[in-house]
This record gives C-alpha cells, structure tokens and sequence, in this order.
C-alpha cells in the first residue's frame, strides 16, 4: 500500500484529501499542528509539525511515496507573510522531502498562477512552484480554480436582495468543490503530468452565478454592476494605506473577479446545489 503525506491537512482541501485517499486504498499520514482539528477524519498515521518551523519536520518522511501540499494563507491572522507561508513553508517541506524516499511532490497553486505574480499571495506561491520544477524530484502542479466556498460572499449579498459585481458581469469561470478537486488530484497521484488545470463543471457568467444564488436564497434578482476603474481606485488605496495583511486577500479576491477564470471542467458536484445547503 502506497503511502501519502498531505501537510495542510486540517484545511478545507486537506480534509477532503485525506478522505479521498482512503477511498481509493492509500495509506494517509496527516501531517498537523493540531490533531484535534482532523474533526474525526480517518487517517492511519498522524505527524504533528509545524511547517513554518523546519526543526519539527526532522523524520517526518519514514518510507513516504507520495508528498502533497495544500499549505498556504487564506486570510491572515498572525504575523506570518505570504512568503513564510506559500513560500518558504513548503520550501521546509520541499527540503525534507529531498532528504527521504518521497518520489513525488504535489502542490496546489492557482489558476493563472503565471499570469497573476504580481499579486502577493500568487507571487509567493509562484515562487515555490519554480523551486519545485527545478528541483529534480518529480511533481505535479495543481493549477485550481477557486473552490464554492469562495462563492458564499455572492450567496450573501444576494440574500440581503442585491448583488455587486465588477464590470459587465460577464467574466466566466468555473469554481470547484472541494471533494471533486481532491478526487482529479488522486485520479492523477500516480501519473507523468506535471502540470494541470481544473475547474468546476458548470461553466458560469459572474451574472449567472449570481442568478442561481437570487434563486437558492428566494429572491428577485437585483444585481449592480461596478465599473472597473472603481475597482481600480479602490485597490490602490488599499495597497497605499494598509499593510499586507489587509490588501492581500483583497487585491487576489478584486483581481480574478475581474477576469475569466476558465479551467477544463471536472466534477459532480453543482453550485446551485451547494448554495441551497447553505440557506
């Protein structure tokens, strides 16, 4: 039985990871700083470290096949950049990994990772995903587009009877549920591909999404559209008078609402019906 460590496994993605792999028969090891955060999950082998600190990682790696990431900041809450984070904790990772028998690392990026640098917390994870491709183990990126739960602000707005977005509302994308993500992961554990993109099944306009959440919530839609120049000021004068903490989430969250996010389509699981379990 081939043997998975998947660090970050306390998040939203690493739960579904952990359950996917023992769906499809690999021996999971959780590595966590909190155990109790598992919430019950099953798993065969719990490691507890912090990935931030390179000294707790020492023998994580007994006999490990298969290493996968998910680390990274979301929203802030301490002191740690995105570069202590998306960068330099996988690179802990990365480097413990070289040491051992690991034959293979899996990091999940972004969607358009390349083309959104010069955001800081894409700037970091891009900056990881160059020091894996040129570190002679062998990997696979995960190029993901942003997941459901991302879309709960649209469900939030439309329950208060309005929706706000940029633009004509016309930008495309396909969000992704967390298990239908983790099981391509899985599907692809074991292949050559290094690098993949993936999204949601149901390809949707800005607008539409915000259809299906008027729907979900029981009410007309009423949707305004912002124009692109007020997006424009408004992240400028976030990035000029509040630290990273603040603007980082905000410039990457303003920025893809403002663009298509398009990846090929995979999955069961449908936006309309998460947004219904969340009334």
């Amino acid at each position: 039985m081939k043997k998975v460590l998947v660090a970050g496994a306390t998040g939203y993605l690493g739960k579904h990871l952990l359950k996917e792999l023992k769906k499809q028969g690999y021996y999971t090891i959780a590595l966590v700083r909190n155990p109790g955060k598992l919430d019950g999950i099953e798993v065969d082998k719990i490691l507890v470290g912090e990935v931030t600190k390179p000294e707790t990682l020492n023998g994580i790696y007994p006999d490990v096949d298969y290493t996968i990431s998910t680390v990274g900041i979301t929203r802030q809450k301490d002191s740690l950049t995105y570069m202590d984070v998306d960068y330099q904790a996988n690179m802990n990772l990365l480097e413990a990994a070289l040491k051992s028998t690991v034959k293979k690392f899996v990091y999940v990026s972004v969607l358009n990772g390349r083309s959104l640098k010069d955001l800081k917390m894409v700037e970091a994870k891009e900056g990881f995903v160059e020091a894996l491709q040129s570190s002679g183990l062998n990997y696979t990126i995960i190029r993901s587009n942003g997941f459901f739960s991302d879309m709960k602000e649209v469900l939030e707005m439309a329950k208060k009877g309005k929706v706000y977005l940029f633009g004509d509302g016309e930008f495309k994308g396909n969000p992704i549920h967390g298990a239908d993500l983790a099981e391509f992961m899985i599907d692809h554990l074991e292949t050559d591909d290094t690098e993949l993109d993936v999204g949601g099944p149901d390809m949707m306009t800005q607008n539409e999404i915000a259809e299906v959440a008027f729907r979900a919530a029981g009410k007309s839609p009423k949707i305004s559209h912002v124009p692109i120049w007020i997006k424009n000021l408004t992240l400028m004068l976030i990035r000029f008078f509040s630290g990273q903490k603040t603007y980082g989430p905000m410039e990457f969250f303003m920025t893809v609402m403002t663009r298509d996010m398009v990846a090929p389509q995979f999955g069961k699981y449908h936006l309309n019906e998460y947004y219904q379990d969340k009334i």
